[in-house]
């Protein structure tokens, strides 16, 4: 493994322990700041703001690295990440948090301009391994960062996100002096109309054959966003989970993440092709919320997150997929435009399964877990009917 390869992933482990380290509190934190029980609207408020500034300046930014490189775009996303969590350190006060998710998405190009970066540095065969990696590093910083989180947060409501800040600086400072740029800036003048979020969407949907890639991705993302908005406060309904405990979960799905990110998504292709490891890793999330949705112990939970933690089992083909079918010279724009559509779904599913979340709390708060199944469901007639133009073997 090359030095610049080491250096990308030992960022993306603290970018995700510094991720990890807010989940376990950040719905405390909103009752101190509100002074109101259910907060399950404030947080889809302020993942839904996030996600909307990360739809119009990732293209941006991505479309940016491919013309100035992919470091400095990179030192702006880990500064505006560490102003982010120093805000939400300090915040006396609910418009205060705003802003510092607002600036935080804002900046939020670490993770595009890093898949970016190790497209640059990768050949085509050996992307799926590597962007299985990828996600194996940050399954890592999700093992250490939720279970500090909730112990930094039991002992101190704020001191997770002072050692968010701390993470951040860390990151930065190590890609300021070790991390080389992969990509030699271009010496052609800056187009502006580059620098229009919607001008870079025009151009990925005019490629017919990313659209199915795309809204796919969309889906996913839109079922991701159901976690990180109403686990921490369904742990607390239902199982009267602390920080601590909502951070132990979170981490032990860490581990049976990284293990599987690490290990099988290469031999899953070459054994099921890509939409079979595709289709394998929805049915296995599947059949885990049906389960979470049922539980009525915490070893429930528990027991099944190597099952769960399965479904990312055909997310680095379905990447390496997506990569294949665009130019080098374009990989920057289309990751930052990747994240732009991921980041559609982020506006408008918080939102939703926060309001859903707010409507079932009383009654039934697993009920959240079976609404994802069924958006799941709706991702699975387009998996079928990807055209897979490369042959298993050569992904994995």
């Amino acid at each position: 493994m090359t030095r610049p390869l080491i250096v990308i992933f030992i960022a993306i482990v603290l970018d995700a322990v510094g991720i990890g380290l807010i989940f376990p509190i950040l719905p405390s934190l909103l009752k101190e700041v509100t002074h109101t029980d259910n907060v399950a609207p404030f947080i889809g408020i302020m993942t839904a703001l996030y996600a909307a500034m990360q739809f119009v300046f990732a293209p941006v930014l991505g479309a940016l690295s491919d013309r100035l490189g992919r470091r400095p775009v990179l030192l702006i996303s880990l500064g505006g990440a560490a102003i982010n969590y120093l805000l939400l350190a300090f915040a006396p006060n609910l418009l205060v948090l705003f802003i510092g998710r607002a600036i935080a998405g804002l900046t939020s190009a670490n993770i595009s301009v890093a898949m970016a970066y190790i497209t640059d540095i990768s050949p085509e065969e050996k992307r799926a391994r590597r962007f299985g990696l990828f996600n194996a590093m940050f399954g890592i910083g999700f093992i250490i960062g939720p279970v500090l989180g909730g112990a930094l947060g039991d002992h101190w409501l704020r001191l997770p996100f002072i050692a968010a800040a701390v993470l951040n600086g860390c990151n930065l400072l190590l890609a300021l002096f070790i991390l080389p740029e992969s990509r030699t800036p271009s010496r052609e003048k800056l187009d502006l109309s580059a620098l229009n979020p919607l001008a870079p969407l025009r151009w990925v949907f005019s490629v017919k054959s990313l659209l199915p890639i795309i809204v796919i991705f969309f889906i996913f993302s839109a079922t991701g966003e159901a976690y990180g908005t109403c686990w921490a406060l369904w742990g607390g309904d239902t199982f009267q989970w602390n920080g601590l405990w909502v951070g132990l979960s979170l981490g032990t799905f860490g581990v049976c993440q990284t293990l599987a990110q690490a290990f099988l998504p290469g031999p899953a292709v070459k054994l099921l092709g890509e939409r079979g490891a595709i289709l394998t890793g929805v049915a296995s999330v599947g059949a885990a919320l049906i389960v979470m949705a049922l539980a009525t112990e915490s070893w429930m939970i528990f027991a099944i997150m190597p099952v769960f933690a399965l479904g990312g089992i055909g997310v680095p083909a379905l990447q390496a997929l997506a990569t294949g079918e665009v130019d080098d010279s374009q990989q920057g724009q289309f990751q930052g435009v990747l994240v732009s559509v991921v980041s559609l779904a982020s506006i408008v599913s918080p939102l939703a399964f926060s309001s859903f979340y707010f409507a079932v709390r009383e009654q039934w708060p697993g009920a959240i877990w079976l609404s994802v199944v069924v958006v799941y469901a709706i991702a699975v007639p387009l998996i079928f009917g990807l055209r897979l133009g490369r042959k298993p073997a050569a992904v994995g």
